[in-house]
């Protein structure tokens, strides 16, 4: 009987057809790679079009600068939100494996719609002298394309990491350890994508055409359909539960129906069902713990509830339905903390850019590199750091540590912080340079670059890219691991929603600054003509905030308990 229990896995997970998942043919590093590639093409196509699209909301929509990054972060904004709903079907109905398969579908028709309005007559825009008079229906095409892509991307953003993580098995060692090292590779592998199309395909836009710029990211994206599918009879599923957020509303419920009720000091007599496996499909038993003790009393057993021949969980929920609404609210500080940071980062979209479009690209006589291409430092920082911090960084902190990670997953986060506020630093120093420049040059009015090259702006991307491996990767971790094992797609799309709720939040501060330094005809911090404007206070502002984060953000970390589970 030991035999056949040491063949499967032990988290719940199966096969496609439903059996319970054969340790040695399914999972584990030989499913990754499709995975993997996947993930990279994807990021690819979304990056080979988002990376650029401020400047053809300027070019080809005309524009001005406030509002095409409004635009563009709203956009973003959006698609870090749709998450929620491509979460919630998986978890609750779909399973990752489906969810993935169908919105892919409809992140290539928004991708082939915006080809298509960047290239087809009569839908781009019509322009003479380099300038750009696009109607109302060509804008309206754009707009549909972008919030198609946004609608695609809710339902593979917060599946695919977890989809990769469940193909390891928490009740094996050597698997779990594994499991550390493939969020890494994950964050790796976008970067990778990223890299490619910061580079070659913000070059294509610029210099051969938008339409190839945009249809090369629809061929990526076919490209990652056919991966994600050739890695089918490999995979490992986790069975949906059914609607979390009924679950969350039946334990808030039947909390409030015995708000009079004592919870017992032994808190075994809490209600559970029996058996081994919980009573959610899919999920391991949680152990009771001390915080939000008011929701304990969903599980209190009354004497009503001993007499009723079958369990209402609107009145009574087990000690593992709650656990799970613990486990969501401990999330909500974390996850509130990483607003900012995903503003800092948004950064490199818009203001970024918009500050290297009035400096120097040249490489020699002949080549430019477009100020959005210089994110492929951003991506390079990643990429060096990910190998330096799996294979360096970890084993030292583990042997200082004494924690399997090397460092907590909280502290993991705490270090990006730090790292993001630096960034902002550098971002306001070099406007602070490149202001100074303009004043002794009297360059106000200057249209075109000004005498200085746009690589000083590499450390500000190097520093967001230090950020991202610290920060990014250890929430992909962070919430994965301490989410309900029928909540983890919904947890995964929870922490995204840092990066949207970051963008709204940049949409916000740039309009309030916008509306504020504008007043009495003045030009503003954020002017069409940035020679004219105070880019830098902005910056300054950005830091400030970051550095408020932190330390919120420590004693927040300080607060959370971890989550306990036990074995299927």
């Amino acid at each position: 009987m030991e035999v056949v229990e040491d063949k499967h896995t032990k988290d719940g997970t199966t096969d496609l057809k439903g059996n319970p998942a054969i340790k040695k043919e399914t999972g584990t590093w030989k499913a990754c790679p499709y995975i993997l590639a996947n993930e990279c093409c994807e990021r690819l196509a979304y990056y080979g079009m988002s990376s650029n699209i401020v400047n053809y909301m300027k070019d080809r929509l005309n524009q001005a600068n406030a509002v095409a990054v409004n635009n563009v972060t709203n956009w973003s904004g959006t698609c870090y939100a749709t998450p929620l709903l491509g979460a919630f079907l998986a978890d609750a109905y779909f399973g990752r494996y489906c969810t993935i398969a169908t919105f892919m579908i409809i992140y290539i028709i928004g991708l082939i719609l915006l080809t298509m309005a960047a290239s087809v007559k009569g839908i781009e825009p019509v322009c003479h002298n380099g300038v750009c008079n696009p109607t109302s229906a060509q804008s309206t095409v754009v707009f549909v394309a972008l919030y198609l892509i946004a609608l695609g991307t809710g339902g593979i953003k917060p599946c695919v990491s977890s989809f990769g993580a469940d193909q390891f098995d928490d009740s094996d060692e050597s698997e779990k350890k594994s499991k550390t090292s493939f969020f890494n590779w994950f964050y790796f592998s976008i970067n990778i994508g990223a890299m490619i199309a910061a580079s070659v395909l913000v070059w294509i836009q610029i210099n051969v055409g938008w339409g190839l710029g945009f249809g090369i990211p629809a061929v990526a994206m076919a490209i990652a359909v056919v991966s994600f599918f050739l890695g089918t009879p490999l995979y490992r599923h986790q069975k949906p539960g059914g609607s979390p957020i009924t679950r969350i509303a039946q334990v808030f419920v039947a909390s409030l129906r015995k708000s009079g009720a004592k919870v017992p000091d032994d808190k075994s007599l809490l209600y559970e069902v029996s058996d081994k496996e919980s009573a959610i499909e899919g999920s391991r038993k949680l152990e009771h713990t001390e915080q939000f003790k008011f929701f304990d009393k969903a599980a209190v057993q009354t004497q009503d509830d001993k007499i009723d021949s079958t369990v209402n969980s609107w009145k009574l929920c087990t000690v593992t339905q709650v656990e799970e609404l613990k486990s969501l609210v401990r999330l909500l500080p974390i996850w509130a903390s990483g607003i900012i940071f995903s503003t800092v980062y948004g950064q490199m979209s818009t203001m970024f850019v918009l500050q290297g479009d009035t400096m120097d690209p040249h490489i020699g006589p002949n080549f430019e590199i477009p100020a959005a291409s210089l994110s492929i430092f951003d991506t390079i920082s990643v990429i060096i750091w990910v190998p330096i911090y799996d294979r360096i960084i970890v084993p030292v902190a583990r042997r200082i540590t004494g924690n399997e990670r090397g460092f907590t997953q909280l502290t993991r986060m705490g270090i990006g912080l730090i790292i993001s506020i630096f960034s902002m630093v550098a971002a306001g120093i070099l406007e602070v340079i490149r202001l100074q420049m303009v004043a002794r040059l009297n360059l106000y009015d200057h249209e075109g670059y000004l005498p200085m090259t746009i690589f000083w702006q590499v450390p500000q991307y190097f520093l967001v890219g230090a950020a991202e491996v610290f920060t990014f990767i250890g929430q992909l971790e962070f919430f994965y691991d301490q989410a309900p094992d029928a909540m983890r797609s919904l947890c995964s799309a929870l922490s995204l929603t840092t990066v949207a709720l970051g963008n709204y939040l940049s949409t916000f501060l740039v309009t309030v600054v916008t509306n504020i330094t504008t007043r009495n005809g003045q030009l503003g911090w954020i002017a069409d003509n940035l020679n004219k404007g105070h880019l830098d206070y902005f910056y300054w502002l950005l830091a400030i905030l970051s550095l408020v984060n932190f330390l919120v953000y420590l004693l927040i970390a300080k607060w959370y308990t971890y989550k306990k589970a036990t074995d299927f």
